[in-house]
């Protein structure tokens, strides 16, 4: 829907539609789900959303939510569908319109819908669907396959026939209209008040600080902490481009020896991250004490990072994977209130807005970086040595990305140093030395990814630079796991 330039949020399939109808909504869409609607405990919906008169789309599950509220029967399928099938398009036009009367498309389903509801008619069919999408003359929309993944080819066509010509919507959430509007929001929220801005060196943090610095100017004073975690030259290069590009009022502190030390020892990644969030608190509020009375934090907060962070706050059934830095508010006693401009945003989203505020395309362009930094991809303890062995490598790397012209393409690449020794032969002798993992993926949302099918030229030239350039490795392991199952990080 963000693709077809329409606003949308998700919310708990749960939400009361009284609630709901404050928002306003233009329409709704029912994810699919793994339950059956005649289980226990299944996740339903508030049926007064479904008499409402607005526009729904139900997804699989949510389609069969939808005939189980309103009068339909579903029930288990005797030839279940998962994966590929051909959809036969009965009813051309509206959702379907301008596409092909047969569609290949992605089903993944035991149950089916039996009977239609009142006042439903069939749109579409499959080998082992007879009713694989339906609709009604208000708007109702079912269907039994998935249009959201890449699998169905017109799924996007289908999800844009929706929201423009089902639900009415005009495709004007653009990156310059996002900006107008939240220049006006932080206006409105900070008034007269005074705003800090922790910069890490990624692109949210510095795209957060520049939008809000568009609202407010000299009100904003900016915070970069080196935690001693950060990449090779990047507090340099980070301070380098904003201060270049951006006439920001800019504050250096230099905390990587209470960072190092307070890691001591630690090697669980949950606690490494709780301690690198702890001690930048710690850290950053120092600063802003400095300052004088500062009411206001920014924050470079997205919603990948919502969603992963919470099961009940965004998304009620979503389960919580890791603790991200800068999402669930503030520790007790910390004073300030959040400003999160970007906290609806998808990278990708996050990248449009920095290029239309002007930031460089070397700053706007760059992979994401965790917030622990390389804390998290140095598996075991936490020393200066392992962090240098891990800087060199994690150099090598990008820098051999980069010669292949594939920086861009690619959603992240890096190193990770594992806690793995292997005995290996250098110079006629043995070696016993770390074991470096080299992570490279794909993705368009940090949601899924999956490994990149990088040519083998390029992985041998990183991994022999890596062995001949970097001290205390002698063994190069490239990680072929998609996300789900795996994660992005190895942590």
């Amino acid at each position: 829907m963000r693709e077809a330039r329409v606003y949308c949020e998700v919310v708990p399939g749960t939400t009361p539609w009284a609630e709901l109808a404050e928002r306003r909504p233009s329409g709704l869409i029912l994810s699919g789900g793994p339950a059956s609607v005649y289980e226990p405990g299944a996740p339903q919906v508030d049926p007064e959303a479904l008499r409402a008169g607005i526009p729904v789309l139900g997804i699989c599950y949510g389609m069969q939510l939808i005939a189980h509220h309103l009068g339909g029967e579903v029930a288990p399928a005797t030839r279940r569908e998962y994966g590929p099938a051909l959809l036969r398009v009965e009813e051309p036009g509206g959702f379907f319109d301008g596409l092909a009367g047969e569609l290949p498309v992605w089903m993944n389903h035991g149950d089916h819908v039996l009977r239609l509801p009142p006042g439903f008619r069939a749109l579409g069919s499959s080998g082992n669907s007879p009713v694989a999408a339906f609709a009604n003359d208000q708007g109702i929309i079912g269907i039994q396959f998935h249009p959201e993944v890449v699998h169905t080819p017109d799924g996007r066509e289908m999800i844009r026939n929706f929201v423009l010509r089902v639900c009415g919507c005009s495709p004007t959430w653009t990156a310059g209209s996002f900006i107008s509007e939240s220049v006006e929001r932080v206006r409105a929220q900070v008034g007269g008040g005074r705003v800090i801005c922790a910069l890490s060196g990624g692109v949210d943090s510095a795209v957060a600080a520049t939008l809000v610095h568009r609202a407010i100017g000299d009100q904003l004073t900016c915070v970069f902490v080196n935690n001693g975690l950060l990449r090779r030259q990047e507090p340099e290069r980070v301070l380098d481009v904003m201060h270049g590009n951006l006439d920001m009022d800019i504050r250096y502190a230099d905390a990587s020896e209470r960072f190092l030390s307070a890691l001591a020892g630690i090697t669980d990644p949950e606690a490494k991250r709780q301690t690198v969030g702890r001690v930048f608190i710690d850290v950053f509020e120092e600063q802003a004490r400095t300052l004088g009375d500062i009411e206001f934090l920014a924050q470079g907060t997205l919603y990948p990072d919502v969603i992963e962070s919470t099961a009940h706050d965004t998304v009620a059934s979503a389960a919580k994977i890791k603790t991200h830095h800068n999402v669930g508010g503030l520790p007790p006693g910390l004073r300030f209130r959040l400003i999160e401009p970007l906290r609806y945003l998808f990278k990708d989203e996050v990248r449009a807005v920095g290029a239309e505020l002007g930031l460089p395309e070397d700053m706007v362009q760059r992979q994401p970086f965790p917030g622990p930094g390389l804390a998290i991809r140095c598996l075991g303890p936490v020393t200066r040595e392992r962090l240098d062995v891990l800087r060199e490598a994690d150099w090598i790397v990008v820098d051999e990305i980069k010669k292949a012209g594939l920086y861009r393409q690619v959603w992240q690449s890096f190193a990770v140093l594992t806690p793995l020794s292997t005995v290996g032969v250098m110079g006629d002798g043995r070696t016993y030395a770390n074991v470096v993992a080299v992570r490279i993926v794909t993705s368009e949302d940090a949601m899924t990814a999956d490994w990149a099918r990088v040519p083998y030229e390029v992985l041998g030239m990183i991994s022999n630079r890596i062995v001949n350039e970097v001290q205390g490795v002698n063994r190069v392991v490239y990680d072929i796991t998609s996300k789900p199952p795996g994660t992005i990080e190895w942590e």
